[in-house]
Formats: structure tokens, sequence, C-alpha cells
């Protein structure tokens, strides 16, 4: 199998910037291919039919990257309910309106209050991503039972 379709394992070398040009991450991902949700579906769709050696620039509007920031994930709570050690850029699972865990980043330590923000950090942000396709291979039955790849830059339970 070298070109990309449903149930593949694509390994990608990508990078992120903003869409003037300031890098925001880089580095190796691999992700199973076909709607799992592992990758921004605008990529995925560019990616499709495509095979090893591959190159894209996608410019993402904020829906096609991490989505509008949600103000109602923006929280303060008050120091003495915080667990001493984290700290500003740290995280904090609590759980969010429907009641499902939400990771909050911690924005600021002002006083006696936290500030706590449960967007995405790129949330609200166009990106641009640029990848290179660098593997392409059969996803394995326990990777499209799980929907994510596993091994070297897949996810590792």
């Amino acid at each position: 199998m070298n070109t990309i379709a449903k149930d593949c394992a694509v390994t990608l070398s990508y990078k992120l910037t903003t869409p003037q040009g300031k890098p925001l991450d880089a580095g190796t991902l691999a992700y199973l291919h076909g709607g799992y949700e592992n990758i921004f579906p605008k990529v995925e769709a560019a990616l499709e039919g495509q095979a090893v050696g591959h190159a894209a620039t996608l410019q993402l509007a904020v829906e096609d990257a991490f989505g509008a920031r949600d103000e109602s994930l923006v929280r303060t709570i008050p120091k003495s309910e915080f667990p001493p050690g984290v700290k500003v850029g740290g995280q904090l699972q609590g759980l969010g309106q429907d009641g499902q865990p939400q990771v909050f980043n911690v924005v600021k330590i002002k006083g006696p209050e936290v500030h706590l923000d449960g967007n995405h950090p790129l949330a609200g942000q166009a990106l641009v991503f640029s990848c290179k396709v660098t593997g392409v291979r059969a996803a394995t039955p326990e990777e499209i039972a799980h929907r994510h790849v596993h091994g070297a830059h897949g996810h590792h339970h």
C-alpha cells in the first residue's frame, strides 16, 4: 500500500506556524487515516491518495484548526482550592460544563486567585500546517480498533 487511504498509518514531519510565519510547533507525528479525528480534517482530505515524499502546506482557518475560543472554559478559582506545586503554564484536570473531564491550563496566579483556561492554547487562531509524508503503511487491526497509531510517533498506552 503506497498511497494514503482509509486505515493507513501515516507518518508526517510537520511545521505549524501563524499565518505571519511565526513558528508554533514542529516535529513528527503518526496518525490513522480515515476519519478517526487524529488530525485536522482539512489536512486529512489534502493527503488522501498521496504517497511518501508528498509535501503540502495548508492554510487552516480557525474552524479548521482548534476552533474558536470558548469563554465559558475560562475560570477563576480561589488559590486555597488549588493543588500545591502547580505553576503558571501547568495543567489541571477538572470537569467541564458537560461533566466530562476537561484539562485546564494555568494562565496566571494573581493574589488569592488562580486563572484557568480550558481552551486549547491555539484556539481562536488561524494556522498554517506544512507537512511532508515520510511513511505510509497499512494499520494493524489493533490500531484500527483503538482508532489511533501505536509505536514510534503514535500513541503509547
